[in-house]
């Protein structure tokens, strides 16, 4: 009989993958996808799991719209997990840094009272726009206290895809400042992966 563990996939533009220069979406989930098949095959474990991720990312939105399509689009789907990456937009739109903390809070949350391990993202860095750090390095140090204090996966996305000498978003992983090229969503698959997903299979396989 083979088990199937749902990941669910919210946020924005770049859960959707966009890559607006090209007209084209490639979505981190479907890299993620490929990652975790990978992981499974040598194991000899593709007859007994199943890893499922249901992207629900919604070009332009808000956390504020993440919070209120939650229930519909994650918690109705019944899944294992749910990786959740918001906030670009927010900041974008020069909302208050602890109002978008707030609403990722909820959804995090949301998610643990339905039995449903959250997985955490930080916010990805920019280039161009150097008054768009400060916040997101805000943003971020709130969201990875709260998940070490509430002991839930964090995955720190700014730091594997920024340059560390300018902190900007590195240029061969940017398509057009803000949003990701095919490079930089595969790096994003591929840090969710090692820094939560590899030990979440490992810990699922074990109870197999």
């Amino acid at each position: 009989m083979v088990r199937t563990i749902i990941f669910v996939a919210i946020g924005n533009s770049l859960t959707v993958g966009s890559i607006p220069l090209r007209l084209v979406n490639q979505p981190y989930s479907r890299f993620l996808k490929e990652i975790a098949d990978d992981f499974l095959k040598p194991m000899g474990k593709n007859d007994s799991v199943e890893i499922r991720i249901m992207n629900r990312g919604v070009d332009g939105d808000l956390t504020s719209g993440m919070l209120l399509r939650f229930r519909q689009d994650v918690i109705d789907l019944n899944p294992d997990y749910v990786i959740i990456l918001g906030g670009t937009n927010d900041i974008g739109w020069d909302l208050p840094v602890k109002e978008i903390f707030s609403n990722l809070k909820k959804m995090f949350e949301m998610a643990m009272d339905n039995g449903i391990e959250p997985i955490g993202c930080t916010v990805p860095s920019i280039l161009r726009w150097n008054e768009g750090i400060p916040p997101r390095l805000e943003l971020n140090q709130l969201l990875e206290g709260f998940c070490s204090e509430k002991g839930i996966l964090c995955v720190d996305l700014f730091t594997k895809t920024c340059d560390p000498g300018t902190g900007r978003l590195r240029s061969d992983y940017s398509s057009d400042g803000l949003h990701f090229n095919t490079l930089g969503y595969k790096k994003i698959a591929e840090t969710i992966f090692d820094e939560s997903i590899k030990n979440l299979l490992i810990r699922e396989l074990n109870k197999s």
